[in-house]
């Protein structure tokens, strides 16, 4: 796989600085609408970046004046317009529910991936834009922006990813009124609810608070970082019990006490502490 950071990508601006990774969508003209190139470039990066350790920390922003306008129309061409395979619409139905499941995973490699995913929204997050940002760790956005669960303004169901990652991360009663009524929700409210940890006065403000957050986070253990995620996630998904029982597993095999000798030496002396970073994952033989 190519260097994210090496290539140039068709729907994206991939930066590194210290060790926080910056990926930003940069079709502002089409005020980044997800295009056909968006939907394999989004994993590529991401999933090179994580597995090869190449940052502590990811942060996800966007040029022009919105963060994205969801779907490319584009993408719909030919919808309700028949066909299938041989002319069989359950065969083409199974098929179609392995496109779906595709769709999907361009937004879980950010629930999935080991570090942390900080999203900065300005003006419109609209359909696939929240089942961007709703996959990402920590939400911040400008008081311009706003969500919209878009999909019910064209006639379909959101299907990849909003319901089953919102009705984790806000009330179902706001779930339920944005997915039946298409209105949006402004980033005042977003914050009121739980949707956004903060809201800044812009574009710029909330992009700088996304970075310093994120440089924070790069400051700390990488394998302490790493393991929260895993075990907020898995709480997410299991219960009490289960998650206690996990959580011991994972201390049996990755309690790190040279890198807790390590942040308390560093604090005595007063520097900053210097953390072996995550080991890149091999994949296949």
């Amino acid at each position: 796989m190519s260097n994210a950071f090496e290539t140039a990508w068709t729907c994206f601006d991939v930066t590194l600085v210290g060790k926080v990774a910056h990926i930003r969508l940069n079709r502002p003209e089409a005020f980044n609408a997800m295009n056909r190139a968006f939907w394999s470039e989004l994993p590529a990066i991401v999933r090179d970046i994580d597995d090869n350790a190449r940052a502590r920390a990811i942060v996800i922003s966007s040029t022009g004046k919105h963060f994205s306008a969801g779907m490319d129309l584009q993408n719909f061409a030919g919808v309700g317009e028949g066909g299938g395979h041989g002319g069989d619409r359950w065969s083409a139905a199974e098929a179609s529910r392995h496109h779906l499941r595709s769709l999907q995973d361009t937004f879980s490699c950010l629930d999935e991936a080991r570090v942390p995913v900080i999203a900065a929204i300005q003006g419109g997050c609209v359909g696939g834009g929240v089942d961007l940002t709703s996959a990402c760790d920590i939400r911040y956005a400008s008081a311009d922006a706003f969500f919209c669960v878009q999909e019910i303004n064209i006639g379909m169901t959101a299907d990849a990813g909003t319901f089953p990652r919102l009705c984790r991360l806000i009330p179902q009663g706001w779930v339920r009124e944005l997915a039946y009524t298409g209105r949006r929700l402004p980033a005042a409210q977003a914050q009121a609810i739980g949707l956004v940890n903060a809201v800044l006065p812009d574009h710029e403000a909330v992009v700088a608070h996304a970075l310093a957050t994120a440089a924070e986070i790069a400051g700390k253990a990488p394998l302490a970082v790493a393991g929260s995620k895993v075990m907020i996630n898995y709480a997410r998904e299991h219960g009490t019990a289960a998650s206690l029982d996990y959580l011991g597993v994972w201390q049996a095999g990755m309690f790190a006490g040279p890198h807790m000798a390590e942040a308390f030496k560093a604090r005595q002396e007063g520097r900053e502490p210097q953390f072996p970073d995550l080991v890149p994952v091999r994949r296949g033989m």
